[in-house]
């Protein structure tokens, strides 16, 4: 096998890496417009303006305004879906989905940073909670994540979804506290990701005496 010259060797990673950081900057624009003058006065035009593109190279990353404002959101997520897919078996339902997202919040704030500041994360948290549209759209992808949860927490157990309730329970559950500590975390002033962390972990210590106990008896 030839072996890359030097001039071709690091062709393909340069390019990767400038895809990146459109995206990144496409994302961060967004997300700024969107927060100062809100997501439905804003259009797709004035982002790829912002960033000096064309509305085509706006379009070969991402489909719509939807998927820009939700990029972030869906990133950190995939984090937690990646880190709960490695617990041990042995943990207890609920102790791999704390685990899961105390371990992905120990790392995911800098991801978040390499993308768009915290305190921007905060702010655009706030405008979907306040922008009927996104409202929806939250729900609908709050609605496909559990599900995705549960079905995962199921094969972990060995149980059936449709014929054993508790996958979705306990999903709905835990969904329940990342939502209050994420609508707190939302309306404080502290916008680092070690005050969403300490609240994330504060309301599942709540919640683990009555739900985690050994399926395996039952």
């Amino acid at each position: 096998m030839a072996t890359p010259t030097p001039q071709t060797a690091p062709t393909g990673g340069l390019r990767e890496r400038k895809k990146q950081r459109t995206r990144d900057a496409l994302i961060r624009a967004a997300l700024e417009l969107f927060t100062e003058q809100g997501y439905d006065a804003t259009t797709i035009d004035e982002i790829a303006e912002a960033v000096d593109v064309s509305q085509r190279t706006y379009f070969r990353y991402f489909a719509n305004k939807e998927e820009v404002a939700f990029a972030v959101q869906k990133m950190v997520e995939a984090r937690f879906l990646e880190e709960l897919r490695a617990r041990p078996a042995s943990e207890a339902p609920l102790t791999a989905l704390r685990s899961a997202v105390m371990v992905a919040w120990d790392d995911i704030g800098s991801a978040i940073e390499s993308v768009i500041p915290v305190e921007l994360h905060m702010r655009t948290y706030r405008m979907i909670e306040s922008t009927p549209a996104l409202v929806a759209v939250h729900l609908r992808r709050s609605s496909e994540l559990e599900e995705e949860i549960a079905q995962l927490i199921a094969r972990r157990e060995g149980l059936d979804v449709d014929t054993d309730p508790r996958p979705r329970v306990l999903v709905a559950a835990f969904s329940g506290v990342m939502r209050v500590a994420g609508k707190v975390w939302g309306e404080g002033q502290d916008c680092s990701v070690a005050s969403i962390r300490e609240l994330t972990k504060s309301y599942l210590d709540h919640l683990s005496p009555a739900m985690d106990d050994d399926w395996g008896t039952r």
